[in-house]
């Protein structure tokens, strides 16, 4: 159903946010062959040109980047210190295994105060991310001769498959990418009605920063932002905080944080997964944000702009998990909606069937 080994390379190779160069040639060898046009602009954006049959433009936005740390000491006894790249629950950081990438790859593991050695107060307590250090198994002279401040810091884990789903680190936002790469290949023979610009954006995790530069650049009519969004699909969960559902298909972001979708765009994608039998659900996430805000907002004139999220388990969290029907299921959507742009009525005052109409003042009571 999807291509896992693409996904497991895709996944494991490391991108801190502004340190994405790994990933970036691995995105930019996967690319290069199914567009027109590849250029990577000042901030490292890799910007993926299909021409249309216009010259309106597509924007979709997938981000490179993944939650990592960055070396800001290293101590007398060869200790790593570090401050986050990105959001990080305290809790996660307890015993994972992560590689610092200093003169060379070095393996690390996240270490604190043993809760033997805590005081009472203290084991009720997450420990602070400012408590922990990264512990290199190496002497002193070692560690301060291959780490330095400023070297970054990526999660270790491998990407596997377990049951219906995959399991790993970093799938936000590589599932994307994957996703992203995957819906260029299905549309390399296909004719398509506007140029699409499909960017693979730096420092997202970070504040959106390269989805923010580039829609400057590109200033685009249509965006699309592709990123996960949660399934809280689990024991004790009440149903009004599931958001989505893992295995329940794609999902159609209403709105986050950060960005309220086009409620043209929102009723496009709902029509071409009902006229199509894609498997979508809505999306209504109550806090943080997505690259969708800086497409939607950062062009010159604005572009109409929605988005295609990802149901994902356990984010940011050590391990997290996506189902491959969704997966499956996103590929499908954003191939259909990118074909079919020029066959529907974006007026503002479009009303789609089956939908009502705004009121008039006749119709209040």
């Amino acid at each position: 159903m999807i291509n896992f080994e693409l996904l497991k390379n895709i996944c494991e190779t490391p991108g801190a946010p502004g340190y994405e160069q790994r990933i970036r040639q691995l995105v930019i060898q996967e690319v290069k062959p199914l567009v027109d046009d590849l250029s990577i602009d000042n901030m490292g954006n890799v910007i993926a040109i299909k021409k249309g049959r216009s010259p309106k433009k597509v924007m979709i936005a997938a981000h490179m980047d993944e939650i990592s740390f960055i070396v800001t000491h290293v101590d007398d006894e060869g200790f790593v210190r570090f401050h986050t790249l990105g959001g990080f629950d305290p809790k996660t950081l307890t015993s994972q295994r992560v590689i610092v990438h200093g003169r060379k790859d070095i393996y690390g593991v996240m270490g604190s105060k043993p809760i033997h050695l805590m005081k009472p107060e203290e084991r009720g307590k997450a420990v602070p991310i400012s408590e922990y250090f990264i512990d290199l198994g190496l002497s002193k002279e070692e560690a301060k001769k291959l780490v330095s401040v400023g070297d970054t810091i990526t999660r270790k884990g491998d990407l596997i498959e377990m049951g219906d789903c995959v399991n790993g680190k970093s799938l936000d936002n590589r599932v994307s990418v994957f996703i992203l790469i995957e819906t260029l290949r299905k549309l390399k023979e296909e004719e398509v009605p506007f140029d699409i610009y499909a960017v693979f954006t730096v420092q997202e995790e970070v504040g959106l920063r390269g989805a923010i530069s580039s829609a400057h650049l590109i200033d685009p009519d249509f965006g699309f932002g592709l990123d996960v969004t949660i399934a809280f699909d689990v024991p004790g969960a009440q149903p009004h905080e599931m958001v989505t559902g893992l295995g329940k298909g794609t999902a159609i972001k209403i709105m986050d944080g950060s960005v309220i979708s086009d409620y043209r765009m929102v009723n496009y994608l709902q029509e071409l997964a009902d006229k199509y039998n894609v498997s979508a659900q809505k999306e209504i996430l109550p806090a943080g944000g997505t690259d969708t805000a800086g497409v939607q907002r950062f062009g010159k004139k604005g572009a109409i702009t929605g988005a295609i999220s990802i149901p994902l388990r356990h984010m940011h969290q050590t391990i997290e998990m996506a189902h491959k029907k969704d997966i499956f299921n996103s590929i499908e959507l954003l191939s259909l909606a990118l074909q079919h742009l020029d066959h529907y009525n974006w007026d503002f005052d479009y009303v789609p069937p089956g939908k009502k109409a705004a009121a008039d003042d006749d119709d209040l009571y």
